[in-house]
């Protein structure tokens, strides 16, 4: 649903509000895609990193690695893997899509780290039954949610502590 960044670490401030989820629905299957050396390069990308990235900080790092991908394009594919299910996206705090692949395919939330930007897949029984109570209670059907909790991680807690 989201910097100073370095390859595979992308700072995600916490959000002044709410976060506001791009997509947080279980993955699908994914639709038949033209297998591209382009979309090859940024899928390989996404592997090998464990934090949420933004399309420039991942465009950065394909130019790095010497892949020809451009801007344009690394936004496309990045929004129909978005579409197709196959990487959760967040809004960080200034408002930027944030990408990731997640290791958990169906419904779950994150742990960020508003300092280093380190992400934790959670699921959250108790956080399902709340909404699904909730949504019953109101008689609302069909329903979506995204939980989202920023913190500090345990490494950067440390730092801070150390100072």
């Amino acid at each position: 649903m989201s910097q100073g960044a370095t390859a595979g670490n992308s700072r995600i401030p916490a959000p002044a509000s709410a976060p506001r989820p791009v997509s947080s629905a279980a993955p699908a299957q994914g639709k038949e895609q033209r297998v591209t050396k382009q979309r090859l390069a940024v899928s390989a990308a996404l592997d090998d990193l464990a934090d949420f990235v933004s399309t420039q900080e991942l465009h950065r790092i394909l130019q790095e690695r010497g892949s020809t991908v451009s801007l344009a394009t690394s936004y496309r594919i990045l929004q129909s893997l978005a579409d197709d299910g196959l990487v959760d996206v967040l809004r960080n705090a200034d408002g930027e899509a944030v990408y990731r692949r997640c290791a958990v395919t169906g419904h779950h939330h994150h742990l960020l780290c508003r300092n280093c930007g380190k992400a934790v897949e959670v699921e959250a029984p108790a956080v399902e039954a709340w909404a699904a109570r909730i949504a019953k209670e109101h008689g609302f059907t069909a329903v979506e949610h995204t939980v989202e909790i920023f913190g500090l991680c345990p490494e950067c807690t440390a730092l801070k502590t150390a100072k």
